[in-house]
């Protein structure tokens, strides 16, 4: 039985130990890396460029990502997922042996090493751990597993960078920090244990060794999928963009602009990874469970609106003449609105972010899952570097201040967004339609269950407003190719959605015979593909909240192509703004109460008026 909500998988064996591995692990690295930037800033008193070296420890980290995350996908697709993440965690553990002894001899150098090798330990751990989770999952409870994957790992770099800045701060922080990591790391390999047996996607597999080869090959694979996907892994990657520019400079934000102490790098950490938990956690309540790309846009605005606040907020911040702890910056009135401002990137962040991993699980072939998510994983160590690389060009060699760069990230991603929402109008489509539905709609599901998962089928539901087509497909988890009317499907904006969802226009035979045949045309060509197809047997919007005569078309269509027929009705939405109730008004019934409902599948033989009779039935008296 899937679960009712997303926290009730913490119970369950298929997710709770995975979770707790990806989490520990995640949580170490953090720790570790946070622990280097600190002990750099603060404790080591090398002679380097400290601004510079910073960068070279993001930089170090990711590179690993880019020579390593095509080997990651191949050994995710040949063998068994459990086995390879137990291992993967043991070597974690040798590796944080190291680190340790790093820590206790000062030696710098070393813990570089160290790190690099924390790097490909999560390169190899990356394709593995995003392409089990739909093995042992429900495609309806994806969005949930993956927003608790997400809280999770930004919980556990909120958790990792705490422990770092109050490790830092004792005069034993070597020896402290390096069994923390041991025994995170350990912790992590024995919940490892726990993961249920996750079989081999494609054990007949060649590896092929030649990095750069295969590198190119899984881009290849990556870019080679359907438009949503290919287009998503560049969103997801430009998302980590983004997030290493904020991530990194941070630190060094705070001692700069803010001149704060390590609790004040901690504090500011925290704002920002609870932002991304919350948003994250709520990606499950605003979707209703399902993939709904249509929070990407939405993400993307939030995500530009606050990083213009930052940079004009950190910009009217003066330093004061003392250094302040976290309790000392709280008592700061300058420093709220940056504060809110960080809050405010995490959380759409977590909006832009847990769609588009969903999605790039759902929409991949199973056999290929693990490559893409490495394809994913190189474009996402690709623009981390390039994260990098822009902040060294900005910060050392144009020599401005990082408030500067935080405005050109803002900029930077109205510009990539924008070509990501024209190349895949669907973001856009999904947008408008979640937005419609979550505004001047309060939209309740019954039934709908009964839309079959896959194969074709005809849903007929009574036609009330203007926007009908958009309540419906907003519901669904299926896409659905609507019939409509010509002259509703040709109205400005809506026109955009319609024409991007593949909707058929359709006019009456005596009207226009070829936009009528054309259309039967097109219904047999979905059907035939396997696909939902919505149709108004109505033929027109009621005038009057009651249901119209259905038109014979429902008929030709069966009888052409015999499919199942889903019943649906539509309650609530006579007298709201896009109906024809003459006694309407924008503001009356404004976010109105309307109920989709749907009823189990009937044989293509049934006649429309039993077709009609199930439908008035189904919307009752509520109209």
């Amino acid at each position: 039985m899937t679960p009712r909500s997303q926290f009730a998988l913490l119970r369950t064996r298929r997710f709770l130990p995975f979770f707790l591995t990806q989490l520990l692990g995640a949580f170490n690295d953090n720790l570790f890396k946070q622990a280097l930037v600190l002990a750099i800033l603060y404790k080591l008193g090398t002679q380097a460029d400290k601004s510079l070296l910073v960068n070279f420890c993001a930089l170090l980290f990711i590179l690993p990502f880019f020579l390593f995350s095509a080997l990651g996908g191949q050994i995710g697709e040949k063998f068994a997922k459990d086995r390879l993440i137990r291992l993967i965690k043991a070597a974690e553990i040798v590796i944080m042996l190291a680190g340790a002894i790093g820590l206790w001899l000062g030696n710098l150098p070393l813990l570089l090493i160290v790190l690099f090798a924390m790097g490909t330990q999560s390169a190899l751990f990356g394709p593995v751990k995003y392409s089990l989770l739909p093995q042992h999952l429900a495609e309806s409870e994806l969005v949930g597993g993956n927003a608790l994957v997400e809280t999770g790992t930004f919980l556990a770099i909120l958790g990792g960078t705490i422990l770092a800045g109050l490790l830092m701060a004792r005069s034993d922080y070597a020896i402290s920090i390096g069994l923390a990591v041991v025994v995170l790391a350990v912790t992590g390999y024995l919940a490892s244990r726990r993961i249920p047996i996750a079989a081999a996607a494609l054990p007949t597999l060649a590896l092929d060794w030649n990095i750069l080869r295969q590198s190119w090959q899984i881009l290849r694979l990556g870019f080679s999928q359907r438009l949503s996907v290919s287009r998503s892994l560049v969103g997801n990657s430009w998302f980590w963009f983004l997030g290493a520019t904020y991530l990194t400079q941070i630190p060094e934000f705070a001692k700069l602009n803010l001149n704060g102490d390590e609790s004040v790098v901690t504090l500011i950490l925290t704002v920002f990874s609870v932002g991304i938990a919350l948003g994250s956690v709520l990606c499950e309540r605003l979707s209703g469970g399902k993939v709904e790309i249509g929070l990407v846009p939405f993400g993307s605005l939030g995500l530009t609106l606050f990083g213009l606040l930052l940079w004009w907020h950190a910009s009217s911040v003066q330093p004061p003449a003392e250094t302040l702890d976290w309790l000392g910056l709280l008592r700061m009135g300058e420093a709220w609105p940056v504060l809110l401002d960080v809050l405010g990137l995490g959380l759409f962040g977590g909006f832009y972010i847990v769609p588009l991993y969903a999605l790039i699980q759902s929409r991949t072939p199973e056999q290929e899952r693990s490559r893409v998510i490495a394809a994913n994983n190189i474009l996402n160590a690709l623009f981390m570097v390039g994260s990098a690389v822009v902040a060294i060009l900005v910060l050392s060699v144009a020599d401005l201040a990082i408030e500067h760069l935080f405005l050109l990230a803002a900029l930077l991603n109205v510009a990539v967004n924008t070509y990501l929402f024209r190349i895949v109008p669907e973001f856009t489509m999904r947008f408008l339609i979640w937005l419609l539905g979550h505004s001047m709609y309060r939209v309740r599901h019954v039934g709908l269950e009964a839309i079959p998962e896959e194969g074709p089928a005809v849903l007929v539901c009574n036609h009330v407003s203007y926007v009908d087509a958009l309540l419906i497909g907003g519901a669904v988890r299926r896409p659905v190719r609507f019939v409509m009317y010509y002259k509703i499907y040709r109205l400005p904006v809506l026109n955009f959605i319609f024409r991007t969802a593949g909707a058929v226009p359709i006019a009456g035979r005596n009207e226009d015979a070829e936009v009528f045949e054309r259309a039967f045309e097109r219904i047999g060509a979905y059907l035939a593909a396997g696909e939902l197809v919505c149709i108004f047997p109505e033929g027109r919007l009621t005038g009057d909240g009651e249901l119209n005569e259905f038109k014979a078309g429902i008929e030709r269509i069966v009888r052409e192509h015999p499919v199942p027929i889903v019943p649906m009705a539509l309650q609530g939405l006579w007298g709201s703004f896009f109906s024809r109730d003459p006694q309407k008004g924008f503001l009356r019934r404004f976010w109105s109460r309307v109920t989709l409902v749907a009823a189990s599948p009937l044989p293509p033989e049934t006649g429309r008026q039993q077709l009609q009779a199930m439908v008035a039935t189904l919307r009752g008296d509520r109209r």
